[in-house]
């Protein structure tokens, strides 16, 4: 499994809707989401600056790729746009972070 960390931000304010909005994700983006390889997906909030830290394992990065032609990602992104820094198609501002530890195995 590979682990892809990004972080994003939503508008100051909107806090409460971006919860509300993922409390109530729909199945079939879900669905789409499991089918691109996602097997574990948090976002966390730093509610001081509004920051989005948001960590995710998947299978394989090219299936990560292709969920951007998908019209329900598609639909989410505009749907979210409204409440946090999108690009022109929509997509969020993500910023990836590089990992720079690993608790080492005993």
């Amino acid at each position: 499994m590979l682990t892809r960390a990004f972080r994003m931000n939503v508008y100051p304010g909107q806090e409460s809707e971006y919860l509300k909005r993922h409390d109530e994700i729909w199945p079939r983006l879900l669905k789409v989401l499991q089918r691109a390889g996602i097997a574990d997906y948090k976002i966390f909030l730093d509610e001081v600056n509004c920051a989005l830290f948001a960590v995710m394992t998947y299978e394989q990065q090219h299936l990560l790729d292709n969920l951007a032609v998908e019209p329900v990602m598609q639909e989410w992104w505009q749907y979210m746009r409204e409440i946090m820094p999108s690009h022109a198609d929509g997509s969020p501002i993500a910023v990836d972070l590089q990992p720079i530890f690993k608790l080492p195995q005993a």
